[in-house]
Order: structure tokens, then C-alpha cells, then sequence
């Protein structure tokens, strides 16, 4: 096949954004399904991206509930807080499907600390309670707002965020996200628990000492 010229390429370009395209695959996370659903089917046989599907005439509606987000997380916690998952890992019959939720649940006081979701956008319902919560973007420009019992915030993809408990009670607030897995890394504990990521690094980071970094460490290690 020969190079495309340089007309007949934005002649393409153009077909594509016509047909919607070009925006379907700047907003996909998770893969499109390839058939009416795909229930996980774990194996330690066979590792592919995402889960082998359980064979369909095994399928019941079983495979499609779940009680996941029932039962209050224990808040008895550094954080103060408890973020009870239902992704693909607690819930199969996501699978494939480019969804997933949670509960987070706040004692007084209590934070979800900053953290990102690689894999997927979030949208955040306060059902109870009063949240302080943001995101930072690339150039480091702050959106944050305090969130009340029915108002909704959505956290862009691998953007850092977090949730605070400005109330004067437990808080509560129910999450939706784009992918089946997520993925969730927490900053601090990302960098200062590793054991063999060199202070110099850190230090000169976040401009602290190495007093300081021995310090953060130990608290992260401990816990």
C-alpha cells in the first residue's frame, strides 16, 4: 500500500470526525464490548486485558447483582475514611462492560487523600454529609467546591483528587467510573513507602529534608 497523500489524508480526518469517530476514541476508556456480555471467569491459566468470560449457559442473574456497596466501610482508619469498591474483582458481571462503583464512607473529620484512577473519569454523589473535594490539572490549577447531601462533581481521567469531611458528622457519597477496573494510586503513600526508592529522590522532589523524608516514610510504612 502506498503513502497517503496529504489531501487524502484530511480527507479522511474530516469522514471520521463527520462520523463521529474521532471523539468516540479521545472519550473511550474500556474496551467496547464484543457480545452481549462477558461475566469474569478468572483463571490462573490464562491472563489476557480484563477477564475470560464464564460460558453464557452458565449465566444467571446472580452474575448481574450484586451487594457490594451495602454495608458501611469501617472509618476506624488514619484516614478516617473507607472506600468499599464494586469493580470487576468484587462484581464479574461488569466485566467487559466499562463500568464500575463505589461507596465511600467519612467519620468526622475523615479524607480520601489525593490519589488518580488511570483508567477511568469519575462521577461523585454526596448522599449524606458535607465533602470538600477537588481536582488539580496539568497546570497545577486547583476546581474544588464543597458538596452537599444530592450534588454531584466529576474528577477527569488520571487528574489527582480528593475528598474531605467538612460536616459536622459522618459523610457518605457513592462514586461511578468509567472503567471495570480503574485502578486507584494514592500519591503519598505511592512515593514514600517503597523501601527502595532513593531519599535523594524525594527529597529533592518536594524540597524537604532527610529528617523529614525518614519521618513521612515511617509514617506510611507503619500503617
Amino acid at each position: 500500500m502506498g503513502i497517503m497523500s496529504r489531501s487524502s489524508m484530511w480527507v479522511t480526518v474530516a469522514v471520521l470526525v463527520t462520523m463521529d469517530v474521532l471523539p468516540m476514541l479521545a472519550m473511550a476508556s474500556d474496551a467496547d464490548p464484543l457480545q452481549d456480555f462477558c461475566v469474569a471467569y478468572p483463571s490462573d491459566k490464562v491472563v489476557i486485558n480484563g477477564q475470560p468470560c464464564k460460558p453464557p449457559a452458565e449465566v444467571t442473574y446472580k452474575d448481574f447483582w450484586s451487594p457490594a456497596l451495602t454495608k458501611p466501610g469501617i472509618t476506624k482508619n488514619p484516614n478516617l475514611s473507607n472506600v468499599t469498591q464494586a469493580f470487576v474483582a468484587q462484581f464479574p458481571g461488569l466485566n467487559t462492560l466499562g463500568i464500575g462503583a463505589a461507596r465511600i464512607d467519612f467519620a468526622k473529620g475523615g479524607i480520601n487523600p489525593p490519589h488518580t484512577h488511570p483508567r477511568a473519569t469519575e462521577l461523585l454523589l454526596v448522599v449524606k454529609g458535607e465533602l470538600y473535594e477537588g481536582f488539580v490539572d496539568t497546570t497545577n490549577k486547583l476546581f474544588a467546591v464543597i458538596l452537599r447531601e444530592g450534588e454531584l462533581f466529576v474528577f477527569p481521567r488520571g487528574l489527582v483528587h480528593f475528598q474531605l469531611n467538612v460536616g459536622n458528622g459522618p459523610a457518605l457519597a457513592f462514586a461511578a467510573l468509567n472503567s471495570q477496573n480503574p485502578g486507584t494510586q494514592q500519591i503519598a503513600p505511592a512515593l514514600f513507602t517503597p523501601e527502595d526508592i532513593k531519599d535523594e529522590v524525594l527529597e529533592k522532589g518536594f524540597r524537604i529534608d532527610g529528617k523529614t523524608v525518614d519521618f513521612i516514610q515511617e509514617q506510611f510504612r507503619k500503617t
